[in-house]
């Protein structure tokens, strides 16, 4: 039994459970990268800044240690 040829262009399939799928995850993934990005910018912001975050240096003379030696 063989089909006959027509000329009606194929039908295109209706989506199945495994791109509902596909597209549900991509969706939430993207909600999860915006929440992030909400989360970063709330408890750890100016990571790129680093001008505030100015060392603390101690400066101790070479002769400090002579209050010690006696």
């Amino acid at each position: 039994m063989s089909t006959l040829p027509t000329n009606e262009p194929p039908r295109k399939q209706p989506p199945n459970v495994y791109t509902v799928m596909l597209i549900l995850s991509t969706v939430f993934m993207l909600i999860a990268v915006v929440a992030m990005l909400i989360e970063a910018g709330r408890w750890a912001p100016d990571y790129w800044n680093t001008r505030t975050a100015q060392p603390s240096v101690m400066h101790i003379d070479a002769d400090a240690g002579a209050h010690f030696r006696s």
